[in-house]
């Protein structure tokens, strides 16, 4: 197999191991979009709301402390060569703190510690998953030759520490979000100020527009958490899928339809708004929807993510839960 190098030269590696290697860039996927695209709102439509609401915040409160980290520190990647790298489009990011390690341990270990005591499973078995979910991203991100052990810790090391400085005031966040009149207005202009003041780099890095990706979601998401509250529309409380219980397969088949309905929808609004977004700046600034440097610029690139990914949050916290009653999956 071939793997490219900074230099843009080619790097032949053989892989000797395919349980670790596939094993890795799974686990690898697990701290990217198409897990959070999935798992995040599948803990809403199929398990309890108000873990999906921590967890969201947790998460984009965890990754954006992250990823404005690495664009100051300024630490570099693993040197390739000697080193392989199995990814090539995180390479032009900086590698100080893992922002895998830290989505992974923030996500795990929030989930773990919002459902210990809404579900009946034993502790260890909780706190084992999580840190074992938590580990292989981690170990991926070695494996795959992307960080150094110490961006690793650092990332998880952080992401702890914010865990544990954000979980006394869960439940106050959480109140204000769902009550707060003033939760639309906040939930969109302070990610936006966020976003246009990001860290300014010499060179271009995909860490101002992941940061946007996520910072629109978490928006989307709020306000749709807002309406959901203000218009009392019903609640999942996830008692069909209680862990440690045997789920019944209509049970089953109820949640898979919920889950691969609300992907569908999810993914033709993201790819509907994206159009869009993009066939309206395109015009406004002159240039093809198709011009790759053109959307990197700080006046394309903010607007049409932001706008893009919170019509995905919102879409899967309001519209999806509408379709799913009105289809008769709640």
């Amino acid at each position: 197999m071939v793997a490219e190098t900074e230099k843009g030269c080619t790097q032949k590696y053989i892989v000797k191991n395919y349980f670790y290697y596939y094993l890795f860039k799974f686990s690898a996927a697990l701290g990217e979009e198409i897990f959070y695209i999935t798992f995040l709102p599948f803990t809403y439509w199929n398990i309890d709301h108000s873990v999906s609401r921590r967890m969201i915040i947790v998460w984009s409160i965890v990754m954006y402390i992250g990823q404005v980290s690495k664009d100051i520190l300024k630490w570099p990647r693993p040197l390739s060569p000697p080193v392989v790298k199995l990814e090539m489009r995180t390479n032009a990011e900086y590698g100080m703190p893992s922002t895998h390690a830290m989505a992974a341990t923030a996500i795990s270990f929030s989930f773990f510690i919002a459902t210990m005591n809404q579900y009946k499973y034993p502790f260890e078995l909780g706190l084992a998953a999580a840190f074992v979910f938590s580990t292989l991203v981690c170990l991926s991100r070695l494996y795959t030759g992307m960080h150094t052990v110490l961006d690793v810790i650092g990332g998880a090391l952080i992401s702890a520490v914010l865990l544990v400085l954000l979980y006394p005031a869960w439940d106050t966040i959480d109140h204000l979000l769902l009550t707060s009149p003033f939760c639309p207005l906040v939930s969109i202009v302070v990610p936006l100020v966020l976003c246009y003041n990001y860290p300014k780099l010499d060179y271009y890095s995909p860490t101002r527009g992941d940061t946007t990706t996520i910072l629109g979601a978490a928006a989307g998401a709020t306000v749709g958490f807002w309406l959901n509250n203000q218009y009392a529309a019903p609640a999942h409380t996830g008692t069909s899928a209680q862990p440690g219980l045997p789920l019944a397969s209509s049970a089953v088949v109820f949640v898979l339809a919920r889950f691969f309905t609300g992907i569908l929808v999810v993914l033709l609004a993201r790819w509907l708004t994206k159009s869009a977004v993009l066939a309206v700046l395109g015009c406004r600034y002159q240039f093809p929807m198709g011009d790759l440097q053109a959307r990197r610029r700080l006046e394309v690139e903010v607007p049409y993510k932001f706008v893009t990914y919170s019509c995905v949050g919102f879409t899967a916290t309001v519209l999806v839960p509408l379709l799913h009653q009105l289809l008769g999956l709640m």
